[in-house]
């Protein structure tokens, strides 16, 4: 299984929808936790273009997106095939 990084936050409805997603799919999540560490949201930007919500979303290296971008997957049938 692919490792998956997840830039997240302190109280992020997102956040927490996406990782129970994942650990359904006992899937172990590297959390980065943005909200305390400001050079670790610098790195989120830039590895995403700009984006500053949260959760944004790696599976390899394979940039996902945030929420709603990997619930997409998940209804497409895409997203145990990205895990492998």
């Amino acid at each position: 299984m692919k490792d998956v990084l997840m830039y997240t936050g302190d109280y992020c409805p997102y956040c927490r929808a996406a990782k129970a997603l994942l650990e359904s799919k006992n899937v172990k999540i590297n959390e980065i936790d943005v909200w305390k560490d400001e050079i670790k949201r610098a790195e989120m930007q830039k590895r995403t273009g700009g984006a500053k919500t949260i959760p944004q979303i790696f599976i390899g290296d394979h940039y996902v997106g945030g929420n709603e971008e990997l619930q997409a997957l998940h209804r497409q049938g895409k997203l145990d095939q990205l895990l492998k």
